[in-house]
Formats: structure tokens, sequence, C-alpha cells
């Protein structure tokens, strides 16, 4: 949106701002008469003959809610791509072609294609061969002389690109022809682009709102990406079970249509916005209402009947799947644990059996580990704990054994990114071995450690803490980088707190101790103990040497440079007697006749004031 944005307000063509494309916030599919008439002008002198069928008039479902805007198309196709590429950046010049394209390619003659089949006739080695190629043979090109959309599903043979052949044309093998086996897939997973079309299709949001929810959908982990295809992750399961048992009007394909339909409606003041309103909370209300009154086991029962065929799928020899394989006569059904769900045996707690949501916990005999959702990994060379992959109130964690008596176990979060199904024993290992020291400072000899923090990976010095970019950096982070990556956040602090740990050493002091140089807030400055001396203007932090250096702590020193707070209790006692005793002298002076007793008033009333 903020490429087409940037291509809506326009580029500097001929020492003006133009605009390249039309509005783009909508999803119209019409064109104005005079830019079909432009791109029809446009198609007919570059890219063959006027075609001849009548220009294309494209509806559909849910056209009438964006019917104020047209299509989204350039406002001059005569602006040729390749030509704008000189004016833009290039995202911006990728969108501008695909808009092009697509504009033009929309007002061109169909592509002709016929689906083919070939039998070939094949004979080496003394055997003959029976092949056949299955796929599409383009008789006319039409709109694909132009622009041609890329494919979700790789490798579909039905779909694949033949060259014209006659029958009983000669064929010379080009590689060499191996066999395999294929089986009866179910129907492909969506990916990003075939969701997105099929929501389109039913009427679920607007083009504006199609990344955000494919984001929201990634980042609370209900799906994951595997080979372009959107998985349900268990999380996705159990949400969506949830919803469709409890608030299964919300999630009805019509529900968003129909909402859409009476915004418009109100946008048309042909329904009162209100009456919409108090119509959808008196409904959602009380389906929430309802809910409340759920008891726990009533909730896990609904979950079990639409999660069943996913949770307990059949068993090749027909057995109950239900059955727990630990003690053989509880029946396994979905849990709630201190750290989330998973699956339990009936008979807990006698039989300790649990696996997660979607799958065995420890091999196909479970896992003994207790209801809590524990994945062994295995154990520690060194020390010949246990090691374990939990889940716990702030994500998936390992931990290397058990709490003995009140010490808690060695623990370590799994850092962003991390995934906790793929996760190895040697990962574990690794994440329980921090911090990692990477080595010394070489100015100030202390130590560097690199670790995972709740922040993120970072290295730390002294006090000092810079991020690191990645988690996997955390375990190969050499010296010279991790002093880099702190001397690069000091001086984005400007010598804030931490910065005198990385301070320059020139030399040490005759008295004893090194002396020291700095960036500070208000400028480099040097140090000796709990001396610092700003520089002189003239002198250079980089080329201050130590006898310099050393006159500047001294006069700092002699001036009471060492402590500032002493200096200001002083100040201020020595302030305020005098004028306690000048206004006790003042007092009698103006009224001579009061005598002693005014005397001995005054300064106590100075001293409240």
């Amino acid at each position: 949106m903020q490429l087409a944005q940037r291509l809506y307000e326009g580029v500097d063509i001929g020492g003006e701002t133009t605009g390249l494309i039309t509005y783009m916030r909508t999803d119209g599919v019409d064109m104005d008469p005079s830019a079909v008439a432009a791109v029809r002008s446009l198609i007919g002198g570059d890219y063959g003959p006027l075609p001849a069928r009548q220009p294309s008039q494209i509806h559909r479902e849910g056209q009438e809610r964006a019917g104020s805007h047209e299509a989204i198309r350039p406002t001059d196709p005569t602006r040729l791509p390749k030509e704008m590429a000189r004016r833009l950046d290039e995202d911006q010049a990728k969108l501008y072609d695909l808009i092009w394209k697509r504009t033009v390619a929309s007002q061109m003659e169909a592509a002709e294609v016929e689906r083919t089949t070939v039998d070939i006739a094949a004979n080496g080695s003394g055997r003959d061969v029976e092949l056949r190629a299955t796929g599409t043979v383009v008789t006319f090109d039409g709109f694909l002389k132009l622009y041609q959309e890329g494919r979700d599903d790789e490798g579909d043979e039905d779909g694949a690109r033949l060259p014209q052949m006659a029958s009983g044309d000669p064929l010379k093998r080009v590689a060499p022809i191996e066999s395999s086996q294929h089986f009866t897939e179910p129907p492909a997973r969506y990916s990003e682009a075939s969701l997105i079309k099929r929501m389109e299709e039913l009427g679920i949001g607007r083009p504006s709102t199609y990344a955000a929810t494919l984001a929201v959908l990634r980042d609370r982990e209900y799906v994951k990406l595997d080979k372009k295809r959107l998985m349900p992750d268990d999380k996705g399961r159990l949400v969506t079970a949830f919803l469709e048992s409890f608030f299964e009007r919300y999630v009805e394909y019509d529900f968003t249509a129909s909402l859409e339909e009476d915004l418009d409606k109100i946008s048309n003041n042909e329904l009162d916005w209100k009456e919409v309103l108090r119509r959808f909370w008196k409904d959602f209300t009380g389906a929430v209402d309802a809910t409340k009154e759920l008891r726990v086991a009533q909730v896990l029962d609904a979950l079990n009947e639409i999660l069943g065929p996913y949770v307990f799928p059949a068993k090749a020899d027909g057995s109950d799947p239900r059955v727990c394989p630990t003690c053989g006569a509880g029946q396994l059904s979905l849990k709630l644990g201190k750290y989330g769900s998973f699956i339990g045996c009936s008979n807990y707690p006698e039989c300790r059996y649990t696996r997660p949501l979607g799958g065995e916990m420890n091999g196909e005999e479970g896992s003994a580990a207790g209801p809590d959702g524990v994945k062994v990994l295995g154990t520690d060379p060194e020390t010949g704990l246990e090691v374990s992959l939990r889940d716990g109130r702030f994500g998936a964690y390992v931990q290397l054994g058990e709490p003995v008596e009140k010490e808690k176990p060695k623990r370590s979060s799994l850092p962003k990114g991390w995934s906790a199904a793929e996760l190895t024993l040697e990962d574990a290992l690794k994440l329980l071995a921090l911090p990692r020291l990477v080595g010394a400072h070489p100015e100030t000899g202390k130590p560097i450690e690199a670790n995972i923090g709740r922040y993120g990976p970072y290295v730390a010095h002294d006090g000092v803490y810079a991020n690191l970019e990645t988690a996997e950096e955390v375990f190969t982070v050499g010296l010279n980088r991790a002093v880099a990556v702190i001397a690069d956040k000091l001086a984005k602090r400007g010598g804030g707190r931490g910065a005198a740990a990385a301070g320059r050493t020139l030399g040490d002091h005759p008295d004893g101790g090194p002396v020291t140089v700095h960036a500070g807030r208000y400028g480099p400055y040097v140090k000796h103990g709990k001396v610092n001396a700003t520089l002189p203007k003239g002198v250079d932090a980089e080329s201050v040497t130590l006898e310099e250096a050393i006159k500047i702590v001294d006069a700092k020193a002699a001036q009471g440079g060492g402590g500032k707070k002493p200096a200001r209790k002083t100040a201020a006692k020595t302030d305020k007697k005098p004028a306690a005793k000048k206004a006790a002298a003042k007092k009698p002076a103006s009224k001579a006749a009061s005598g002693k007793a005014t005397a001995k008033k005054a300064p106590a009333k100075n001293a409240a004031e």
C-alpha cells in the first residue's frame, strides 16, 4: 500500500508531478471507457491486430461494495514500464509493471490452449515402454504474450506446457528416464495467495485487510508455513474448534459479508447504524453470557468431539484410538494443564500417560513425565541429568533435571523464531550452557558474555548490554565483533551510564591507579580514581597524552573536584549562619526600645523561614 500510495501521489515527469496509477484502495473491476479505448489502441499498435471481441466487461461477487471507484490501472497506458523504471526505485517499478501488464492484458484476446495427452512408444535395453505426457499446448497466446500469472501448485502435470506435436513425430531422449510412484493425495492446503482468493470469493474482508489477516494468523501461531502452504497449528485448531462450538454464527462464511452489506447500507442512509449495532450487540452478548455458564468439562467434551479425527486418528488395525496405550483401560481425551492443553489418560493419577495435542509425547508409548506437556529430549553427557522441553506461561523452554528440595533446575527460554517441534538435544544443551564467555575486553580486561534475555540476544560487558541481530549469533560471536557492538552502543548512548567501562587507558598516575579518557555526556573527560576532569577546549580526546591528563586531573583534584556533594553541604551551612546572625543584628537596630527580647526572637524566626 505504501508503494502504491507513492505511485498514486506521483513522480516527477518533465518537471511536473504526475500520478502513475488511479486510486488504489479499491477492489473495483470496471474501467473508464476512455481508458479502455486508450488500452485497446495500444494493443492494436504494439501487440498485433485489435481484438475482434468487445471490450472486457468483468463482474464479480460483491462488486457493488466498491462501485464508486474504478479498477486500479495506469493513468496513461502509453507510459510503458521500461520507460518509468528509470524514474522509480526497484520496488515501485515492479509494482507499476504488474499493474500495467494486468490492465493491458485484461483487454487482450483470450489465449487458446488445448489440453493434450501424448502417448510415447519408447524402446531401449531390449524393452518397449509406453510413456505418457499430459499438459497443454498453446495454439494462440493472446494475453499470455504479455502477462502470465504464477502457479501456486508447482509440479502439476496437468498444467505443464507442451510444445506443438503431431502424431508420428520422432522424439529424442535428452535426459535419463526415471520411474517413480505416485499416490492419490488430499486436496492441497491453502497458500497465502489461494486463501486470499477464496476469501475474496466468499466476500470476507477487503483488499486492505488481507495482509493484516494473514499476519495475525502467523504472529499468533495459529498457522505455520510449510513449503508455501498454510498448515494449522495446535493453537489454531483449538481456537477454531472453540469458536465453531460456542460462537458458530460469528465464524460462518457469510457473517462478515452480510455485515459488510449492512455497513454499505448505513453509508447510503438505507439503515440506521444504531439499530445495526443494537441487533449485533444483543446477539453477541447473549452468546458470551451463554459461555459463562459452561463448565470446563463441557468445553473439553465439545472440543474432543470436533477435534476427534485429528487428535485420535483411526488405527490401521481397527482398534479404539482412544484407548490408553500405557494402562490399556483408560480413555484418552483433551486435558488442560498448568501450561496449556495436552492429551491425557482418564485414569490419572494412577496412569500418567500424556502426549502433546498434535502427536506422541515421547515415542509411540507416550511419556510418564506427568500431565504438563513435557517432552524429554535426552540426557546431558556432562551431568547425566535429563534435558526436557516444556511449555510455560511465557512460552516454550528447556530444563536440565528436576527441582532438588528448594533449588530450581537450570532453565532457558526458546528464542523468538525457534520451533519447539524441531528443537534437538544439541540445541537445548547450547541454550542451557548460556551465558557464553566471549573473552576479555582488550581495554578493561573485564569479561564479555553473550546471552539471550527478555529482549532478545545480546552481549554484556561491565553493565553495558548491546543487542545482537540473531539468536544464532550468540553462539558464534567473536571478541572483535562483540567489542565493536559494545562500542556502538556506548556511542549511541552518548557516554551515559556505563560509558566509563569503555574508557581508553593512558597510563598510571604517579600516585597509583590508571588514568583513562572517556566520551562523556557533556564532552570528553579524563578520570583518575574518583576525580573526573573535563578536557579543556582545544585538547583532543584522541591525542591527549598521559602527562597532559595528569595535569588536568591534579588541577581538578586541587579544586576539590573529587567530591561535589560535600561541597554543596558546606556552602549551604556557610550561607545560612551569617544570614541568621545578620538578621539578628538588624532587628534591635530597627527597634532599639525592644531590648534583649527582640534580639533573642529574631534568629529563631529567621532560622524557621
